[in-house]
């Protein structure tokens, strides 16, 4: 019960590593908010799962890119589980296409998301934290923001660069109010948003993924939600400004770590 008394705000926890991750926080005894925009039956499963385990939890839907919207989210949170005591920055979107054929358009609503988004509630959750001197960020990017994007990730991968970017910052700048903030950089990992870049050819590439990962396969979401466990509990009270990566040994990428 490393968590037991705390309160957690998940982005985007109705699906994939967000839905573990706000799983993972309820089992060692936090109350979780599961953040969403679109999939309300999903939050709500998410939900209904974290309170059968004898926690509570509520879903809050809202546009982390809307800085009205995350304002009306915290607040609503305070309200009904208390103050924001750990914040997971993991809602994220990816359109999969070349640099040249990415419009003005994409470009700017996958940073709205992946950094604004970020950029959003953190602001937001640090007001209470730094008020109470303790909290924990913890901000998801990806391996693609460690100069590994692929060709068909470029806006994605210079918006999960810049959270590499504002979780350094953020730390620098929220330290002296006992708040750690860190980031973990998933590699490839199972999810709806892979299985939809990968498409009719998500097995062939789950495969060809795996061979590239010292471990032989490819990552699943509990694995990405057990990393965020470590930074948002107590044990790792001296570490900020970090990034992890969990991709299972990438041998394509080793300059990275």
């Amino acid at each position: 019960m490393k968590l037991e008394g705390r309160v957690a705000l998940v982005t985007g926890a109705s699906r994939g590593i967000g839905r573990a991750v706000a799983l993972t926080l309820a089992r060692e005894g936090a109350s979780v908010a599961v953040n969403y925009v679109n999939g309300a039956k999903e939050a709500e499963n998410v939900a209904s799962e974290i309170k059968a385990m004898g926690r509570r939890a509520i879903t809050v839907r809202a546009d982390v890119s809307n800085q009205e919207q995350v304002r009306k989210m915290f607040a609503e949170v305070t309200q009904s589980l208390g103050g924001v005591d750990i914040l997971v920055n993991n809602a994220g979107i990816l359109i999969p296409t070349s640099l040249m054929e990415t419009t003005e358009g994409d470009w700017d609503r996958v940073m709205a998301i992946n950094l604004r988004g970020p950029f959003n509630c953190t602001r937001e959750a640090a007001k209470t934290m730094m008020h109470k001197k303790n909290g924990k960020i913890v901000n998801i990017s990806s391996i693609s923001g460690l100069g590994c994007a692929p060709t068909g990730e470029g806006a994605y991968g210079c918006s999960k660069a810049g959270v590499i970017a504002l979780t350094s910052v953020a730390a620098q700048e929220l330290g002296p109010y006992g708040i750690n903030v860190n980031c973990v950089a998933p590699g490839w990992t199972k999810t709806d948003m892979t299985n939809a870049k990968s498409g009719a050819k998500a097995d062939e590439i789950n495969v060809r993924k795996s061979g590239l990962a010292a471990m032989r396969r490819i990552g699943e979401p509990q694995d990405i939600a057990n990393v965020v466990l470590f930074l948002a509990s107590d044990e790792s009270s001296f570490v900020s400004g970090q990034v992890v990566v969990a991709d299972g040994g990438r041998m394509d990428f080793v300059s990275h770590a």
